[in-house]
């Protein structure tokens, strides 16, 4: 089957959407939160049409994220790339409509539209933004849970293209990660290249991604691995 974008070919490969695709550990502040493939899917819904009906972006356009690894940055990629929107990590790609960033990350900005995204367990409202500054929170959630992809762009992350992200699932599916695997994953999702193989790539795959961020040592990750039963540990 051809998948347009990134997002549905993640969303067409998970095995149940009831089932957990991500679970976030943040080992400083003790958060974890798991998303379903159906609860990722709504919060990328309501990014998606907020992208597309609100701000009026249209495939091929392009969104700068300045974000740490986090769910929430989960699903701004999937929103984004679900409208057929580029992400762009850097701000040396031009024409950038629209900025996701962290709450320490906006000054100096001059996109058209500045999205504060809050990095909390439940995405709570970030309070005392500058005027013109708009709270992640507040300006999704009032969007559907559901979407209909209107176009697809070329690129998915920089220049990286979206076909290169299919075919980077492709290539760990050779290696061994399966549908239905569990990835627990201390490496980052930062930049183009670790989004596409250490993010999207085993989603794309039908696997689901334990990511867990802020230095845990070895025994603690083999008690997380045990929890979470995972099948692969990626170090």
């Amino acid at each position: 089957m051809n998948h347009p974008t990134v997002t549905a070919a993640i969303l067409a490969a998970a095995p149940d959407h009831a089932r957990p695709m991500l679970t976030y550990y943040n080992e400083s502040t003790g958060e974890r939160t798991e998303l379903s493939a159906a609860t990722l899917g709504n919060w990328a819904a309501k990014i998606g049409n907020y992208l597309r009906d609100e701000l009026g972006l249209v495939a091929g356009d392009r969104v700068r994220v300045d974000l740490p690894e986090h769910w929430q940055t989960a699903a701004v990629l999937l929103g984004a790339w679900w409208a057929g929107v580029a992400v762009d990590l850097s701000d040396d790609l031009a024409d950038q409509r629209a900025a996701f960033v962290a709450r320490d990350r906006i000054d100096g900005r001059d996109e058209d539209e500045i999205i504060v995204v809050p990095l909390d367990p439940f995405a709570m409202g970030v309070r005392d933004l500058p005027v013109g500054i708009s709270d992640f929170g507040e300006s999704i959630r009032a969007h559907g849970d559901h979407f209909s992809p209107s176009g697809a762009g070329t690129d998915a992350v920089d220049t990286v293209t979206v076909s290169q992200v299919l075919a980077a699932a492709a290539a760990i599916t050779t290696a061994g990660i399966a549908p239905g695997d569990r990835v627990l994953s201390v490496r980052g999702w930062h930049t183009a290249d670790e989004i596409v193989a250490n993010f999207a790539a085993p989603l794309v795959a039908g696997a689901s991604l334990v990511y867990v961020d802020g230095g845990a040592d070895d025994v603690r990750l083999a008690k997380i691995a045990e929890t979470e039963k995972a099948t692969v540990t990626w170090h």
